[in-house]
């Protein structure tokens, strides 16, 4: 009889599409912190880093963990509750409410729940933190995104600080135009962290080099 997989592991399986979509939004960024935590073997990063789409680099580090077993599943967990996946992938709050229900193969379910409690304590009030100065949320880089034409690179270089090398791997590994600048906003957060609110983004776009109209912008300074 086939033993049942850990239940970390389970949790990872049942998950798998929806960390896809939220993780391929910026896939290096996560990779080189799974790497970080060693959480990959020396020849797996390599194989996951030469994949230049990002959903199937996320696909590939997510199956490579899976299949290294219990102990780099647990990590990738630990690694998506921690604070800076948290800040990058605002989204990736469901799933410290779905461990609270799923029993750990090393700690019983009543200590992980004392234990994930304050986390999800403190994650109710993220999205307070968004609001006027918070930082930026995922909506709200879409919505500016989606205003950006052509001139997006130029922005990105006058306006946000983004390395020209870094604009031109975002415009290999997404083919619409509304991707590329997202991404290119979610490259920006990254690097920002704590200084990367929505009043700063706002400042940085009115700034005559790279001036967009007002009415593009004024989401940003929204408070609802």
């Amino acid at each position: 009889m086939a033993e049942e997989p850990a239940a970390e592991i389970q949790l990872l399986r049942s998950q798998k599409v929806k960390l896809i979509e939220i993780l391929s939004a910026d896939a290096d960024f996560v990779l080189q912190h799974a790497d970080s935590s060693s959480l990959l073997s020396a020849q797996g990063y390599q194989r996951v880093k030469t994949c230049r789409v990002p959903s199937e680099k996320v696909t590939d580090l997510l199956d490579h963990i899976i299949q290294r077993g219990a102990k780099a599943a647990r990590g990738l967990l630990e690694l998506l509750n921690s604070q800076a996946l948290q800040e990058t992938f605002p989204m990736l709050c469901f799933i410290k409410d779905v461990q609270v229900n799923t029993p750990s193969s090393g700690k019983s379910e009543k200590s992980r729940k004392r234990k994930s409690a304050p986390a999800l304590q403190e994650n109710i009030p993220s999205k307070q933190r968004n609001k006027g100065p918070g930082l930026v949320n995922e909506k709200q880089l879409m919505t500016v995104a989606r205003t950006i034409g052509r001139s997006w690179k130029e922005i990105g270089i006058l306006a946000l600080d983004v390395p020209s090398v870094k604009l031109e791997q975002i415009e290999e590994d997404h083919s619409l135009h509304t991707e590329r600048v997202f991404a290119m906003l979610r490259f920006w957060k990254t690097c920002q962290r704590e200084k990367a609110t929505a009043a700063h983004l706002h400042s940085l776009l009115s700034q005559k080099e790279s001036a967009l109209p007002p009415e593009s912008i004024d989401s940003l300074l929204e408070t609802d």
